[in-house]
């Protein structure tokens, strides 16, 4: 299930419980979807909504992939799963993608739902150096992704929720370093991912 806008969060049981996952997605692999399932179970969401940031605040490396060819594969990994579906708010929206942003818009849409802002250890850890992390912190519950070993704590003033996530050894920058190298990336993305990369020779230097 897909969206790109709009759309009504009720439910049969009354409040709904929605997950936002957001990130450059470039590409999205196998490693995003089995925490998101991850987060989906523990939390009891209705469903998990992947952001795919236009223009990432705080990432430095360039030559990111396009915007329309990051939504495509993630609407491909996500398709046939009615847990998941993919807002693509950020990328019409001008100028950074910046995190509080969409939360004010996802509540604006949602004013009745519960929030759930999922995101990474290493994220956490630099959420003061964010635009108005404090307006984050209000928007959304904090869920912060944890996939065990030595992790810091992060900014204590910030209520959050620690959940532990399986491990899987795996990044977007290790596939696309596969993808130059001419190596294969079956089962690391999902299909229609691939499938993708191959048409639009993605990540070849």
């Amino acid at each position: 299930m897909t969206r790109q806008g709009g759309g009504d969060a009720t439910s049969a049981g009354g409040e709904i419980k929605l997950g936002i996952f957001g990130g450059t997605f470039d590409p999205p692999h196998i490693g995003h979807l089995i925490v998101a399932q991850d987060a989906w179970a523990a939390l009891g969401l209705d469903r998990v909504i992947f952001v795919p940031a236009a223009s990432p605040p705080h990432k430095v490396r360039s030559g990111i992939t396009p915007p329309a060819l990051r939504l495509e594969m993630l609407k491909a990994a996500v398709a046939g799963d009615p847990r998941f579906e993919v807002d693509d708010l950020e990328l019409r929206r001008a100028g950074p993608s910046y995190t509080v942003d969409t939360l004010r818009e996802l509540r604006a849409r949602y004013p009745a739902a519960s929030l759930f802002f999922l995101l990474g250890s290493d994220q956490f850890r630099e959420l003061r150096s964010w635009r108005e992390p404090d307006e984050i912190a209000r928007l959304a519950r904090l869920v912060v992704l944890s996939r065990g070993g030595a992790e810091s704590e992060g900014p204590s003033e910030f209520p959050h929720l620690r959940l532990r996530v399986t491990r899987i050894d795996l990044s977007a920058t290790e596939i696309r370093a596969r993808v130059a190298a001419g190596e294969p990336i079956r089962y690391l993305v999902p299909d229609g991912v691939a499938e993708i990369v191959s048409r639009a020779k993605l990540y070849r230097g």
